[in-house]
């Protein structure tokens, strides 16, 4: 029909069962928070490994895709942790760029209304700086970074 289709995922579905998906889907928005198993896991409540496997699955298949990263003071930002995340996207092929979105508290409201302790009370957006260093390692990998 000509309509052009995504997919925004975590890359932690049940693998098989969203292998046919992607057959209907142009363009993958992959969200890798954290290359880190130890911070992956405190931020998602689940394992870093099915999302590097379905990383490494659209590269073997060629799927265009898109890695978002978000970038959290005192979290994620690391730069080993950014340093390894680099590395490892730079061996997949389909990547057409990466795109390091900054942490914000517009949804913090939405936790206390839930009645949940919104955990990164304290953390600030990260500066333009922050931001500038992290693009850096990802250029310096020979990705594109938006």
């Amino acid at each position: 029909m000509g309509i052009h289709t995504a997919l925004d995922t975590s890359g932690f579905p049940d693998f098989e069962a969203s292998k046919p998906v992607l057959d209907y889907v142009d363009l993958v928005l992959l969200d890798i928070k954290s290359f880190d198993p130890e911070i992956y896991h405190r931020v998602t409540s689940v394992a870093i490994e099915p999302t590097l496997h379905f990383a490494r699955y659209l590269s073997d298949t060629q799927h265009p895709t898109w890695i978002r990263f978000v970038l959290v003071p005192g979290l994620t930002d690391d730069r080993a942790n950014v340093e390894g995340l680099a590395q490892f996207i730079a061996t997949l092929d389909g990547v057409e760029k990466i795109e390091v979105l900054s942490f914000h508290k517009m949804g913090e409201y939405k936790w206390k209304e839930l009645g949940f302790p919104y955990l990164l009370g304290d953390t600030n957006p990260p500066t333009p700086e922050q931001v500038e260093a992290v693009k850096t390692i990802f250029r310096n990998h020979g990705l594109t970074v938006e």
